[in-house]
């Protein structure tokens, strides 16, 4: 009976030791597995931008899926679709449950409306990716149209740019799209996400690994990025990558600097 319970003591002992070591293994390989989904994205915008002369979906175009959505993602879930068929690659591994089924950022999923009229049929897409929406493609009659353009003149609108493994592509986001800006207030913390068009860096700076988050950028890199270093990517044309830091909120604080 000594010798028992001296063998599952050590048992326990062991388990005790290797449980934290599995757990942070298997945290790397779901990051890996989310690089590697990133990575199918710059794949597919690439195509995308191939077969339209160089250039991103456009922000508002002809599809009425695209035209009407607003905030919704359409823009570019609806024009993408055709060049991947798995509804998984939208997911990071670790951020798979929708917020209406108890997920939670920045471990939860977004969903957008199921849509059904006489033109067409959307149906409730889920994802936990989301592109940066300077890279579309706007133009001046979006802007004067009242579409959800907040400066046309900023958009890429193409991958034939110079400075693009700075220029943010697609990231882990709590949100279907952003428009982060450089001057942006960070959230007060690890989830806060403001409405639309104000302070959308927020949709991005997520705890999701570890005090940084995923993604990919227009030259098809693919790396981690330290949260705080957000606000030194070049998000559109008139990003000022010399603007002061914010201060950072308490959560923020333990990150790293960027540096």
């Amino acid at each position: 009976m000594v010798e028992l319970l001296v063998v599952i003591a050590i048992i326990a002992l062991l388990m005790s030791i290797l449980m934290p070591a599995l757990a942070r293994a298997k945290k790397q390989a779901m990051a890996a597995l989310c690089q590697s989904n990133l990575k199918q994205w710059g794949i597919i915008c690439a195509m995308y931008a191939g077969d339209n002369d160089g250039y991103f979906c456009d922000l508002v175009g002809d599809d009425p899926a695209t035209s009407w959505s607003g905030g919704w993602g359409y823009w570019w879930m609806s024009p993408l679709q055709k060049y991947y068929e798995d509804p998984l690659l939208r997911l990071c591994p670790i951020a798979t449950k929708p917020y209406d089924e108890g997920g939670s950022i920045p471990f939860g999923a977004w969903k957008t409306p199921f849509v059904e009229n006489e033109n067409f049929l959307w149906p409730a897409n889920i994802g936990s990716y989301g592109p940066n929406g300077w890279t579309a493609y706007a133009t001046e009659k979006d802007e004067m149209q009242g579409w959800f353009v907040l400066n046309w003149k900023y958009h890429w609108g193409t991958f034939d740019v110079k400075g693009a493994a700075n220029i943010p592509l697609f990231l882990d986001c709590a949100d279907v799209d952003g428009w982060p800006d450089n001057t942006d207030d960070p959230p007060d913390f690890n989830g806060e996400v403001e409405a639309e068009l104000i302070n959308e860096i927020k949709r991005f700076s997520i705890d999701r690994h570890e005090g940084m988050i995923n993604g990919i950028f227009v030259d098809q890199s693919v790396r981690k990025i330290k949260l705080k270093c957000l606000w030194k990517l070049n998000w559109n044309r008139g990003s000022d990558l010399n603007a002061d830091l914010p201060i950072w909120p308490e959560w923020m604080r333990k990150f790293p600097e960027c540096n």
